[in-house]
């Protein structure tokens, strides 16, 4: 199997700057990012994702995320379901500080002493919920969680990251005349060529295995695929 990065939470933080819930999202995901679970989250710039930012998406494909909104509209978590998947889990700002029967954060830029507040917990809420998940195990090719839930090691690495540079190797490839964005080829091209696997029907059909590992390949599709993936083994 090709090496590939550890398993972490992609956090995706609202972008809303009318209210101050929107603020809340962004200060809380820092928060998140930086203090209080560093080792275990990066974070999906949502405006690059919306752009179509394929590292982005492609981990939110690949590994479980994190939602956090700051109201009812749910931009965030639309998003990543609309490009990648559902959230692993969502949090909306307006829900949580309800719930916590906490006074309506008030600020822009500028958070009084209730947006603050909102901040802790919500950052809090997120911290307990990147914990329950790196004990579930995801299928990376479902984008799910399996049934069976196991210990996943969270690694020892230092500092916030970004998705974009989080080291998911994706590559683009024409099939059936439409662009399809691969997660993993890269590497398994490398593993290949490391090995001298010579362009086989074998080898490019062993190839196609080892893809659907990672990517959903439509069963219809596999002659299609095979001709592409052909092209590339040296």
């Amino acid at each position: 199997m090709p090496q590939l990065p550890q398993k972490k939470v992609g956090i995706v933080a609202c972008s809303g700057e009318e209210m101050a819930e929107g603020t809340v999202t962004r200060l809380a995901a820092l928060k998140l990012l930086e203090e209080l679970r560093p080792n275990d989250t990066v974070t999906i710039c949502l405006p690059l994702f919306l752009a179509g930012g394929e590292g982005d998406r492609a981990f939110a494909r690949f590994y479980p995320t994190i939602a956090i909104d700051g109201c009812e509209l749910r931009c965030a978590a639309r998003a990543t379901e609309q490009f990648s998947g559902k959230p692993a889990a969502e949090i909306v700002v307006t829900d949580l500080v309800a719930e916590q029967g906490l006074t309506r954060p008030q600020g822009l830029r500028r958070l009084d002493a209730a947006g603050k507040q909102a901040v802790d917990i919500t950052a809090q809420r997120a911290a307990v919920l990147v914990d329950e998940l790196l004990e579930k195990r995801w299928s990376r090719r479902a984008g799910q969680f399996m049934e069976e839930e196991a210990p996943a090691p969270t690694g020892n690495g230092a500092g916030a990251g970004c998705a974009c540079g989080g080291g998911i190797p994706v590559q683009k490839v024409v099939v059936n005349g439409r662009e399809e964005v691969l997660i993993a080829l890269p590497a398994i091209l490398d593993q290949f060529r490391a090995a001298n696997k010579p362009n086989t029907p074998d080898t490019v059909r062993e190839l196609l295995e080892m893809v659907k590992i990672y990517n959903p390949i439509p069963a219809e599709e596999e002659e299609a695929y095979l001709a592409v993936l052909s092209q590339l083994v040296e």
